[in-house]
This record gives structure tokens, C-alpha cells and sequence, in this order.
């Protein structure tokens, strides 16, 4: 969805926790939501989905300035930052709520997902074959308040030592050119 020089994005890379602590550090990235996506019923809520019976997944929407970041290079971030080869799992994190998904909210994103899924399948980037589910965006539901910038507010936790700082190295090693100054 592109609303002037503004746009929306929905990934799935696993926790979103994870993936809300990387792109919140993104320069050009405005917002980021935590939430659900891809499921069956209506208003979800975190122990439902965690059961992976209702079809979600754990999902992030980011708003962005696609005059700052473009979806091509939210993308790039999004597949160094998680493993898009492993089916229903990240890490420990198994079931169907954990799964590597984009939501593509317009023909254009969803070309550009083919096109760097199918680039980076071509360059053996990964080991394995990618996983990745590429389906319309449909509805998001917001994430319970307590998952709201969850690293940010619980950094010494052992999960977000152990799992997401490893990601923001990552992050800072290979798109240092695209961090804010602060956060």
C-alpha cells in the first residue's frame, strides 16, 4: 500500500520480536507494529496463535518512507535476518506462527518479492532451498500491548541476548549504512 511517500510492508520472519527490533532500527522505517496475519479467525489473540492452530503468523507491518528505505532493501534486510529455509520454524521457534512470510499489499511488491527470492535462489546464498510464503496481504491485527517494543523494554532478558542481539549484529555488520543515528 503506498500512500503518497509512504508504504506498508507485512513480513513473518520468526518472532516478532525479533523482527519488530531490527526494522525499528532501520532509518526511514516510521513504525513498526507487532501483530498477526495470515490466519483463520478474527482478533486473535498471542496464546491462540501460539497454539498454531488458527493459521497465523507472528507478523510485522512496517511503515516507511520509500524516499528513505525501499521495499527492495526492507527485503534484503528481512532475508539476512532470518533463516527463510526453514518451513513452520526459526531457530527453536517451531510451529506455523513462526514461518518466513511476505504479506505483499500491491503487484509491485509482490514482483519484487519474486524477483529477490528468485535472485538470491540463483546466487546459493542459502544452503538450502527457501521457504518463503509470498501471499496477499489480508488483515493484521495488532499485537497484545506487551509485546510492543519488547526488545527495547526487555533487552537483558535471556531470549532477546541469546536470539535477537545475534540478529542486530548481523544487521549492523551487513546495513550499517541504513541505521538511524538513534532510536
Amino acid at each position: 500500500m503506498i500512500l503518497d511517500d509512504k508504504e506498508i510492508a507485512t513480513f513473518a520472519g520468526g518472532c516478532f520480536w525479533c523482527t519488530e527490533a531490527i526494522f525499528q532500527r532501520i532509518d526511514g522505517v516510521e513504525k513498526v507494529v507487532s501483530g498477526y496475519t495470515g490466519g483463520t479467525i478474527k482478533n486473535p489473540t498471542y496464546r491462540e496463535i501460539c497454539t498454531g492452530r488458527t493459521g497465523h503468523a507472528e507478523a510485522i507491518q512496517i511503515h516507511f518512507k520509500n524516499d528513505k528505505v525501499t521495499f527492495k532493501e526492507l527485503l534484503d534486510i528481512f532475508f539476512a535476518t532470518h533463516n527463510p529455509t526453514t518451513l513452520n520454524q526459526q531457530g527453536n521457534d517451531k510451529g506455523s506462527q513462526y514461518r518466513s512470510a511476505v504479506f505483499y499489499h500491491s503487484e509491485v511488491q509482490k514482483v519484487a518479492v519474486i524477483e529477490v527470492i528468485n535472485s538470491l535462489e540463483k546466487s546459493n546464498v542459502f544452503e538450502n532451498k527457501m521457504v518463503t510464503e509470498v501471499t496477499p496481504f489480508t488483515v493484521f491485527y495488532n499485537a497484545e500491548a506487551e509485546h510492543k517494543s519488547y526488545f527495547n523494554e526487555n533487552a537483558s532478558q535471556p531470549y532477546c541476548q541469546y536470539i535477537i542481539v545475534p540478529k542486530l549484529v548481523t544487521l549492523k555488520n551487513q546495513f550499517s549504512n541504513k541505521l538511524k543515528t538513534s532510536l
